[in-house]
């Protein structure tokens, strides 16, 4: 577990240990390094290296050069941001391309560590705890170990040092179909609590497992929110209904939000809902046709299809 209650930079690194044969797996690991306690981590910058059994490659920096102009870098630099969980992650890296040259076991040969990346090392930042997710290591092929490193301000990998590791784990490289010329990092598959964060490089892919616990301090925070005066009654059955979580309660407090505001068509809907997940199929009806009313007088298109869509659900036409 990965956490951080302000910033929390990483410098990505990525080693890959061509020789030693086990599956492909994503190890679930704390912060100090043991199994799955949360350490609470102040701010602090990491640096997440590729062991390609270690890969090191040699870059441009337009910023060493004392110029009165700007000029690109031979490897331009990209910053990407994904919302995820309660916070977000981002990552700023440099891409060089292939032009050409085979890179992995090539150029680059397995043994060294690589900054993921060109120029400085790659800087993954959090503003949220997460997991790296992952399982028991077995027999099967050759792996990469990631390394998240803390030493953040680094031209390259040339000064790694093994005792900054904030956490390393091993995942199975996969082969891509079409030829990436340019390395991309990108998010992918990304859902409320877990996302792929994939490395993509000539026809090497690499899937990284991510996964923060959003719904249990969601629900901690609405239990919380219900003490004071100003109840989120609307938000909190919304999210109830989304999640399967306390129904009976939930059109509980849809029925205290619809008490506050009987002419809210979304209100309605969500109401119908609620009845209708909890069996009430009646009271699901009369709800979803006043929603329905609601929504037509306001010309609202989405209401009025979603309430249309509660009714074909309770078996109307």
């Amino acid at each position: 577990m990965l956490t951080q209650s302000d910033a929390f930079a990483l410098q990505l690194c990525c080693c890959y240990l061509a020789l030693l044969k086990i599956k492909n797996n994503f190890i679930v690991k704390t912060a100090d390094h043991r199994f799955p306690k949360t350490t609470n981590i102040k701010t602090m910058k990491t640096t997440l290296f590729c062991l390609l059994t270690f890969i090191t490659f040699h870059f441009y920096d337009a910023r060493a050069q004392e110029l009165p102009f700007k000029i690109p870098a031979a490897s331009l630099g990209q910053r990407i941001e994904q919302d995820f969980g309660l916070g977000t992650i981002s990552v700023k890296y440099y891409r060089p391309n292939t032009k050409g040259r085979k890179i992995f076991n090539g150029m680059e040969p397995y043994g060294i560590v690589w900054r993921t990346g060109a120029n400085n090392a790659t800087v993954v930042t959090l503003t949220d705890s997460i997991q790296v997710e992952g399982n028991t290591l077995a027999p099967g092929a050759d792996e990469w170990t990631i390394i998240f490193n803390k030493t953040i301000n680094q031209w390259g990998a040339y000064a790694y040092d093994p005792k900054q590791d904030v956490l390393r784990f091993k995942v199975k490289p996969t082969k891509l179909t079409n030829k990436v010329e340019t390395l991309t990092i990108q998010f992918a598959d990304v859902k409320q609590d877990n996302c792929l964060l994939q490395i993509l490089w000539e026809n090497t892919g690499i899937n990284i497992h991510l996964k923060t616990d959003v719904d249990n301090r969601i629900m901690a925070n609405i239990r919380e929110a219900m003490k004071s005066e100003k109840k989120p009654y609307y938000m909190s059955a919304v999210w109830c209904y989304n999640h399967n979580r306390n129904l009976a309660q939930a059109l509980t407090w849809m029925q205290e939000a619809d008490k506050t505001n009987p002419t809210a068509y979304n209100i309605k809907y969500w109401l119908a809902r609620l009845q209708l997940k909890t069996g009430d199929k009646k009271s699901a009806i009369i709800s979803a046709n006043e929603g329905l009313k609601l929504a037509s007088a306001e010309n609202n298109a989405e209401y009025i299809r979603m309430n249309k869509e509660v009714l074909y659900d309770a078996g109307t036409n």
